[in-house]
């Protein structure tokens, strides 16, 4: 019976082994390969085994994760994911391959990648290359095979942290754990200057294959001196559309240098990491504002409001994706945004409340979906620059997304209005910004349903033909 037993199980482990060997096999002649093993640690000691789907090594960063249910490119050469493992929500990525056209930066600034399934046959008449080769073109780490939506409710449920990505052919628990213990936060750090250009420069680039949905660019009539602090290509290319003839400058470029040049505003961009670690664009933007026609967003949001003397808080998870609610207080629509940041303006911070402006309320708030419920846009006093009004607000958390200065010409957006990739409800605010430097008192006063669909050409020639 011994000898039996024995033999069974003898029995058993060959057809084991010979089961692998042909999944092996099987698995060799499909586009996928025999990847190598790959794995995700987090700080607190939760880790994930998949394969490799991008370049081999390690890469430690903050992990968040996207929502956006397309321009998975977009997403990975924007310069504000610097510092950090980029997750993204939805299943399969890579379906339509990489058109350099669509990219942000010029090259990938995120330290890795975590997807659920990554498609290596790409198919679509703009696709260049599939998302494997470019990113092992550009060194970037990825991992591939894991239960992404356990990892995102980890995320939300413990909130942002430190983690690394092993793709090195071997995966060993423990040494990922103790490197990622060893790892640097990025708290504190001035990651803007990492992804800012070295010296100014005029923009003017708009992509001819991008002709077939977007229309010529209106002519320019306003200078505007546009601040790098980690910009997507994409918004420099709303601006330009919108009639700005545009320079880049620098992150830390002094406000002399750029009232020197006497534009007609000063836009402010996007940008990565930790706003009270970049300082020398906040103490410069101090100087700009009532000087000039001042618009920023994201970073540049978060400048405007360290200039006033605001506090910035760390947002549990952060925001990133293609379709967060916001109100407008304003015009009282919701505008669907895309956005991308990991930390947020404390509005009472910017200084008490005028109750005469803000609908008889003296007591401030820390969640301001209460100005939502009341129809309320309040205003609060600044000590430095005078009367600041809330005009927009997350529906998901009751965070600040906006902020108007109302005794001088500025006003801020924490999420992205170009669309790339994203909805398009937010392109008016580049209209709003023209209509600021044309001296407009009511520039905020836009028919946003309207304007979100200015400049595209999709179904233009349907509707000449029916006029």
């Amino acid at each position: 019976m011994a000898n039996q037993a024995l033999a069974n199980q003898s029995s058993s482990q060959v057809m084991r082994q010979e089961r692998e060997s042909l999944s092996r096999a099987m698995l060799a002649a499909t586009t996928r390969g025999n990847a190598a093993p790959a794995a995700l640690v987090l700080e607190d000691g939760t880790a994930f085994v998949g394969t490799s789907c991008g370049a081999a090594g390690e890469a430690t960063g903050e992990i968040c994760f996207n929502t956006s249910l397309e321009g998975y490119l977009e997403v990975i050469t924007d310069p504000s994911y610097a510092g950090q493992i980029v997750t993204m929500t939805y299943p399969q990525i890579g379906n339509y391959g990489v058109n350099l056209d669509d990219t942000q930066s010029a090259k990938p600034a995120l330290r890795g990648l975590v997807v659920n399934n990554m498609c290596r046959t790409p198919s679509n008449w703009r696709s260049a290359q599939s998302l494997p080769d470019f990113l092992v073109e550009h060194n970037i780490v990825a991992i591939e095979g894991i239960d992404t939506r356990a990892l995102v409710r980890h995320i939300r449920d413990h909130g942002a942290q430190k983690a690394i990505i092993s793709a090195t052919g071997t995966v060993d628990l423990d040494d990922l754990a103790a490197k990622v213990a060893a790892s640097p936060s990025i708290v504190g750090i001035n990651l803007a200057e990492t992804v800012s250009c070295d010296a100014p420069y005029a923009f003017n680039e708009l992509p001819e294959s991008h002709a077939f949905a977007v229309a010529a660019p209106l002519k320019p009539r306003h200078r505007i001196v546009a601040y790098d602090c980690g910009v997507k290509r994409s918004i420099l290319q709303g601006l330009v559309r919108a009639g700005c003839d545009v320079q880049v400058v620098p992150w830390n470029t002094s406000a002399e240098e750029v009232l020197a040049q006497n534009p007609d505003g000063v836009f402010l961009s996007n940008g990565p990491g930790d706003p009270d670690a970049v300082e020398e664009t906040f103490t410069q933007v101090e100087k700009l504002l009532g000087k000039v026609p001042v618009f920023g967003i994201c970073l540049g949001h978060q400048m405007i409001s360290l200039a006033c003397g605001a506090q910035i808080e760390k947002l549990k998870f952060g925001h990133r994706g293609g379709n967060q609610p916001v109100m407008n207080l304003i015009s009282g629509r919701v505008e669907i945004t895309a956005q991308n940041h990991g930390f947020g303006l404390v509005y009472p911070s910017l200084g008490e409340l005028i109750p005469e402006e803000s609908g008889g309320f003296s007591e401030p708030v820390d969640d301001l979906r209460f100005w939502v419920r009341n129809g309320v846009a309040p205003v609060v006093r600044n000590p430095r620059f005078g009367r600041i009004r809330l005009t927009h607000v997350n529906l998901n958390d009751g965070t600040c997304e906006g902020i108007q200065l109302l005794d001088v010409p500025a006003f801020s957006v924490q999420y992205h209005p170009e669309a790339s990739p994203g909805p398009t409800d937010a392109h008016y605010l580049f209209t709003a910004f023209v209509r600021l430097m044309d001296g407009d008192p009511d520039y905020l006063d836009i028919d946003v349903s309207k304007d979100r669909l200015a400049g595209w050409v999709f179904g233009a020639e349907k509707e000449a033909a029916n006029a």
